[in-house]
């Protein structure tokens, strides 16, 4: 007899198979998709043809792992499980491969995880623990360096920079700067607005800035389309068009239902970043706050434009704002910029939205304000209540593993976080699984109902503290 199956039904219907891209999507409220087309984004327009993947499910079968979402994390883990566990797992995948956050986000490389600085850790956490915790997140960029080492991504390395937005901001820089170099090590330094200007980018806002060494920008959806040709050489099979639309576990083996088929499974892991639909699963019911975030990226600009604008580094860079702009000169001499956008999916079209980025950019350089745009987009961010991500199997009695909470700090993050996740459903021990972001589930929020009106409040104070006050 089934004991006390749990079951979940994320949606009664999915869109069709092959359906356009749905600009107004919403995790929260829409439909799953089904073999949706990708958003128009600068990566899709510029990454070549996707490589060949093993198209929907079309019959019952049974799997012994089962990852779903094939973004970053999804295909590492999958990669991970094959290569250093001999698992072959199967990644299922609503839409087109790497369809969500990997081909929309800023491939803005860092040394982080989730959207505290460190000095926050040592403030929540203590010392020691966030010297380890440096630890680890330092050894998974190092990780991610050894992959991209290896794939065709348009790397871009010389770092990461935080300018002040305000010269008010310049005293948080200097004390990150003084944590990063003297409790941990970093060769961090600060640079002035002279400096700044002089070696990396003439942007009029900034007072100042910090260097932080580690930092590679990258062209994610080349990253992506690497990693899907590496698993399927290792025999990985990717289903794409394939959502799960329920899910049952029946004396401890996983159903999910797809369009095509049933896949049973004995261990699942989740990898579906701020696109988890509302009710995939129990335990990841209000885990997350998904965030839209736009971005654009130019025309080709000149090299009198990047002379006129002060454009002298492919160093990629990030403002104080909460409401944060980040911004780079990508390798081809386009420029790219993005921040927050809409609070829903049905408002995401607003032109307010892109007439933002367009001003942010006008205001940081003067010279590129009627410069024509050639790609807009938007997509969704997974951010945690707490701010920081979790690897973690919530439940001891469930086989069942997630990853994910990244906040915008994803595109090298994952690559661990799917290493990581790969542990986690082969059972591995380990010292690491007692960092915060490994020992505790996603925390879940009281007023899910209602977050999307704190979240226009906060908006709205965010706005005020980063530009008024």
């Amino acid at each position: 007899m089934a004991a006390n199956p749990v079951t979940a039904e994320p949606s009664s219907s999915a869109t069709p198979a092959g359906s356009p891209y749905d600009p107004t999507y919403d995790p929260l409220v829409s439909p799953t998709g089904r073999g949706q087309a990708y958003a128009p984004t600068y990566w899709v327009g510029t990454a070549g043809p996707p490589p060949q993947d093993d198209g929907p499910v079309s019959q019952d079968f049974d799997a012994d792992v089962v990852v779903i979402g094939s973004g970053f994390t999804g295909l590492v883990t999958a990669l991970n499980l094959a290569q250093e566990h001999g698992v072959r797992a199967v990644v299922l995948e609503a839409n087109k491969a790497a369809w969500g956050c990997t081909s929309r986000n800023g491939g803005q490389g860092q040394n982080a995880s989730g959207r505290l600085y460190r000095s926050q850790w040592i403030a929540r956490w203590g010392l020691d623990v966030a010297k380890r915790l440096d630890a680890e997140i330092r050894g998974g960029f190092e990780y991610w360096k050894s992959l991209i080492e290896t794939l065709d991504c348009d790397a871009q390395p010389g770092g990461h920079l935080y300018t002040a937005h305000r010269a008010k901001k310049m005293a948080f820089l200097e004390n990150e700067c003084r944590v990063m170099r003297d409790i941990f090590g970093y060769d961090t330094r600060m640079l002035s607005r002279a400096e700044l200007h002089e070696r990396y980018a003439a942007d009029q806002e900034a007072a100042g800035a910090l260097h932080e060494p580690d930092g590679i920008g990258v062209h994610p959806l080349k990253l992506a389309f690497g990693y899907i040709r590496r698993i399927r050489a290792l025999g990985v099979k990717l289903h794409s068009g394939s959502p799960v639309l329920g899910w049952e576990t029946i004396n401890g083996i996983h159903h999910l239902r797809t369009p095509g088929g049933t896949v049973r499974a004995r261990r699942v892991a989740v990898a579906t970043g701020g696109y988890t639909p509302q009710g995939l699963h129990p335990l990841l019911t209000n885990r997350i706050m998904p965030i839209l975030s736009n971005s654009m990226v130019t025309r080709v600009l000149t090299p009198q434009e990047r002379e006129e604008a002060g454009l002298r580094s492919t160093t990629f860079i990030t403002d104080t704002r909460t409401l944060r702009f980040y911004y780079r000169l990508l390798p081809d001499g386009s420029m790219q910029i993005g921040s927050r956008s809409a609070l829903k999916g049905a408002d995401a079209r607003n032109p307010r939205h892109l007439d933002l980025l367009k001003h942010g950019l006008a205001r940081k350089f003067p010279t590129l304000a009627n410069i024509p745009i050639a790609y807009s987009w938007w997509g969704w961010v997974d951010v945690s209540h707490d701010m920081m991500p979790r690897v973690v199997q919530p439940d001891p009695a469930q086989q069942v593993f997630y990853a994910f909470g990244y906040g915008g700090n994803g595109v090298s993050f994952s690559a661990h976080a799917g290493r990581r996740l790969a542990e986690r459903v082969v059972g591995k021990d380990g010292r690491q699984w007692n960092l915060p972001i490994y020992n505790s589930p996603l925390p879940g929020h009281l007023f899910a109902p209602f977050r999307r009106l704190g979240q226009a409040m906060l908006y709205r104070y965010y706005y005020l503290r980063d530009e008024m006050f």
